[in-house]
């Protein structure tokens, strides 16, 4: 039994380097990519290292989709980003295979801009960061986007409300098209009819991230196609 456990201390400590070894790389990391989709106000998806990769905006926190105002801030962070050539400046990746980063295009920090706009909390770690902790209180005062609102909630106490409604539905086996199959991510998709069969058909909404009606803008937008 004491072998045992050793073995088991032995496979968490090498798991823990692992992952500090993840997160210091992915701390080192700088790039610049094009923004393929938007997915709320605080996270995008990006063609990374071959594939496709999501990041999350760190220090703040938007309003989710389905929530007051949550439209809203993904269209302002649609309206900055949104098939541009994007400054990252990745922090680490998370529980989720997310990377957390810091934003900026033609030199304007996107993460500070969605707070300044009132489209988002800030959500530094500790509420350490006392330049986002400003542009939130100004927007507070004005006020603007959001804190217009009579009562705001915060996403992270929302979720806590809405727990279901944070899983992505998906149509059940008794109910769902026969020709919808088992497909569920962008990812999955090989063509823009087919991309455009599951949010049409299988109603499958969250493959249209920005809300234009193209679903899976690498595959349906033209340009974005192209990208390498």
């Amino acid at each position: 039994m004491y072998g045992v456990d050793q073995e088991r201390a032995a496979v968490r400590l090498l798991l823990g380097l692992w992952l500090c070894v993840i997160c210091g790389t992915a701390q080192a990391e700088e790039f610049v990519s094009k923004v393929i989709a938007v997915l709320d106000g605080d996270t995008v998806l990006i063609q990374h290292g071959g594939g496709m990769l999501k990041v999350r905006l760190v220090d703040i926190d938007a309003p989710e989709k389905d929530q007051p105002f949550g439209a809203a801030s993904q269209r302002s962070l649609v309206n900055m980003v949104l098939g541009k050539q994007v400054k990252f400046v990745s922090q680490a990746m998370d529980v989720y295979g997310r990377m957390i980063a810091r934003l900026s295009v033609d030199g304007l920090a996107v993460n500070a801009e969605q707070i300044r706009l009132g489209m988002a909390w800030e959500y530094s770690h500790y509420h350490s960061n006392h330049e986002l902790i400003a542009l939130e209180t100004e927007a507070r005062a004005v006020p603007r986007g959001l804190w217009a609102q009579s009562a705001p909630i915060p996403p992270w106490e929302w979720r806590k409300q809405h727990v279901s409604s944070q899983k992505e539905s998906y149509p059940s086996a008794a109910t769902r098209d026969p020709s919808c199959g088992e497909k569920r991510r962008c990812a999955q998709m090989t063509s823009c009819a087919e991309a455009r069969h599951y949010l049409q058909v299988c109603g499958l909404k969250y493959l249209d991230g920005d809300g234009d009606g193209n679903p899976c803008e690498y595959l349906c937008t033209p340009h974005t196609a192209k990208q390498k």
